[in-house]
């Protein structure tokens, strides 16, 4: 049987600012993805389509990302309230999120404060460590003024936002603190996280920090059976979308058919 879809593009108002979502419809499990500090829904695109249609795909570009307007806030508050936004505006009610570096932090705030609302995350190389502290602002500070000309080119690329070198930073700075608190909410949920890891290094970091700290996660997998490590795969940071999107699929889809949701 042939199911009927109907791909819906457009922009949901939220507060002072619009989101552009993008919503492949159909009656599959719903499956919203959460991206990375800067970048668009457009990083999701290997990842979707190693699915296929058996899912309902939604993605959309946070404040002054992609397509998405401007906005006063960029909180990480502010983007909880984004998720609470778009799904209400898609008439969408129970979810399995999936999110890259800082949208995998999401997941795991979303699913602590809605763990009736999700039936699992898939968290794609974010764990809860960060640069914190007055010299952990500085070396953000510092990173993020030396790309200063580089955001008007990245941003039409969908790798930087349309903010200053200051807002980047204080985005980086905020996550950093957040993730840097994120084990006891990763050690309480009560809903299944399903990690897929790299191996290398992020813009920034630099002898093999990142791979040091995702090993914050083995304690909170022996003190969690709910949060497991799918995959971990050859990528860095920022290329594990492109290079390993079949290892993120695959997880999307055990996660699923775990709790009862077929590929239709």
């Amino acid at each position: 049987m042939t199911v009927e879809r109907s791909v819906w593009t457009g922009m949901v108002p939220v507060e002072d600012t619009a989101l552009y979502v993008t919503d492949t419809g159909g009656p599959g499990l719903p499956v919203v993805y959460l991206n990375g500090a800067y970048a668009d829904q457009s990083h999701w695109r290997r990842v979707i389509a190693d699915l296929g249609p058996g899912f309902r795909h939604i993605a959309y570009d946070e404040r002054a990302r992609g397509k998405s307007r401007r906005s006063a806030d960029y909180s990480f508050e502010a983007c909880l309230r984004d998720l609470d936004a778009v799904l209400r505006a898609r008439g969408v009610d129970r979810v399995l999120l999936v999110g890259w570096s800082y949208g995998g932090i999401l997941s795991w705030h979303w699913t602590d404060r809605n763990p009736d609302r999700v039936v699992g995350a898939v968290t794609v190389d974010a764990f809860p460590v960060g640069l914190t502290g007055a010299e952990g602002q500085e070396r953000i500070r510092r990173l993020f003024g030396r790309m200063r000309w580089l955001f008007p080119i990245a941003a039409r690329l969908g790798l930087a936002a349309r903010m200053s070198a200051d807002q980047h930073a204080d985005v980086n700075i905020e996550l950093n603190e957040i993730a840097a608190a994120g084990v006891p909410v990763l050690e309480r949920l009560t809903r299944p996280v399903r990690f897929v890891l790299a191996t290398g290094d992020s813009l920034g970091s630099r002898d093999g920090e990142m791979d040091e700290g995702r090993k914050v996660l083995d304690p909170i997998i022996a003190h969690n059976p709910n949060i497991t490590v799918s995959a971990k795969v050859a990528s860095n940071h920022s290329k594990i979308l492109r290079n390993d999107s079949p290892a993120v699929a695959r997880a999307v889809r055990d996660l699923a058919a775990e709790h009862g949701h077929a590929d239709s």
